[in-house]
């Protein structure tokens, strides 16, 4: 480890790349960017800490993937695309061959969606990042929480629970096999944000919302601002081989339903709409799956076999307890 003369020098080596769609990006006093008329700027930030929201023992290209891909996630949920990012680090020091990678892994992903790194900010202390998207959505056209009606279905996009899995196993609340760890502690570092779902659903969706804290918690934030509630039928739920080896168990299952970071995109639409989402799978190659319903009254009821409503934790993950 090494130390380099300024923050500058820093930011210079590992963070300076051309900003292709802003007029003027790192290196000045601010970024500027050329918002089109008709459009509205969708903003979004994210903080991460070490041991709050990632192991301190991450992989850090994998960390460099997910630092970017949640804040993604964030844009996909209000159906925008992504232009423009900031990142701000702070350090406990400065370790050139961590930086490389962490760098590798989130200039990867920012190529696949087009987006730049326009400027930041790099301090040292205990390891956080901080990320701020920027994107454009059609004026009015936005996804948002709170437009969810009676009557509509509840869907979900892939398969949710890996990654809360992958965090109980490391906290001992279940056992992983080994080869089942791996895998799912890459979606826990990897997360694949919807942002080409999240466009295809405007004009379609009613609501929509992104799981980073939990399905039964995020799912609940939708029906607290639409004035509804919800009903989830528990075997519609769509998981993973690993998921469906858990979800018997009550960790297990409280890990799947209300761990979160999974980063999937959960919405309501029409019923009239369900041919509509079903060809959005064969167009995007994701799986949509109708999980339950919009009801009159509040909360969400997670639904057993019997028909039944079951009692679990859905209080999702919190940023306090990191839990």
């Amino acid at each position: 480890m090494t130390q380099l003369s300024s923050e500058f020098d820093l930011i210079a080596r590992h963070f300076t790349k051309p900003a292709a769609n802003a007029v003027l990006g790192v290196g000045d006093d601010c970024a500027l960017v050329d918002v089109t008329n008709g459009m509205d700027l969708a903003v979004s930030t994210d903080t991460m800490v070490s041991g709050t929201h990632f192991f301190p023992d991450v992989d850090p290209e994998n960390l460099g993937h997910k630092t970017l891909a949640v804040n993604l996630s964030d844009i996909a949920a209000m159906g925008a695309m992504p232009y423009w990012a900031m990142l701000a680090l702070t350090l406990p020091t400065v370790d050139h061959p961590w930086l490389k990678a962490f760098a590798k892994g989130f200039f990867d992903l920012a190529a696949e969606y087009n987006v730049s790194l326009i400027g930041g900010d790099t301090t040292r202390g205990p390891l956080t990042i901080t990320v701020t998207i920027m994107g454009q959505v059609p004026t009015g056209a936005a996804l948002r929480r709170n437009g969810a009606k009676v009557g509509n279905d509840v869907w979900v996009s892939g398969n949710v629970g890996d990654a809360a899995l992958a965090v109980a196993h490391r906290h001992g609340k279940i056992v992983l096999r080994e080869r089942d760890y791996r895998e799912a502690v890459m979606r826990l570092y990897e997360p694949t944000p919807r942002v080409a779902l999240g466009q295809a659903l405007r004009g379609m969706a009613t609501s929509a919302i992104d799981i980073s804290d939990g399905l039964i918690a995020d799912l609940g934030h939708i029906c607290r601002l639409s004035g509804v509630g919800a009903t989830v039928e528990l075997g519609s739920i769509p998981v993973s081989e690993i998921g469906a080896r858990h979800f018997n168990d009550d960790a297990g299952l409280t890990a799947i339903v209300a761990g979160g970071d999974d980063y999937e995109l959960c919405f309501t639409a029409p019923a009239n709409s369900r041919e509509s989402i079903a060809d959005l799978t064969d167009v995007l190659g994701v799986p949509l799956t109708r999980i339950g319903q919009i009801k009159r009254g509040k909360g969400v009821s997670l639904l057993g076999a019997d028909g039944k409503p079951m009692k679990i934790d859905g209080r999702g993950y919190d940023h306090f307890s990191g839990t």
